[in-house]
């Protein structure tokens, strides 16, 4: 089943990653399966991570990790996640996403994952979209 799953996703195309810079920055990605949405806000300064699922719900879990597949492998994971009412929405919260934007930039493929799920994201054309991203804390000071 998860095998199907992943050939679906991979077999589909995928929308352009893209950053915003402005008072609250974003980077975001949309597949068919899910949108992986992304937030930095200078003025607290907080990070934050959602991903929405486009046609099912997270089912609880007590764990939620992200894996970095390719040239820089990483692995990540917490137990600081919430589900939103509706259970679409997965998100997470971190002064510090130095990690996760290292994923991003420089590896081939993300991976979402928690206890019954497992998403993947390609990252072609993440790389300078991730870094308009984490060019915000500076573009706010000036």
């Amino acid at each position: 089943m998860r095998a199907l799953l992943l050939a679906l996703m991979l077999a589909t195309p995928a929308q352009a990653w893209q950053a915003t810079v402005g008072a609250i920055c974003t980077l975001s990605h949309d597949t068919e399966a899910a949108n992986i949405f992304l937030t930095y806000d200078p003025a607290k300064p907080l990070y934050s991570l959602t991903i929405t699922l486009a046609q099912d719900s997270w089912a609880p879990s007590l764990w939620f990790a992200m894996r970095f597949d390719g040239p820089t492998p990483i692995e990540i994971a917490t137990s600081r996640h919430t589900l939103s009412g509706d259970a679409t929405a997965l998100s997470t919260a971190d002064t510090g996403f130095g990690n996760v934007l290292d994923g991003l930039e420089f590896n081939d493929t993300a991976v979402a994952l928690t206890q019954n799920r497992i998403l993947q994201f390609p990252l072609d054309g993440a790389a300078p979209e991730v870094r308009t991203f984490r060019a915000c804390a500076p573009a706010q000071l000036s």
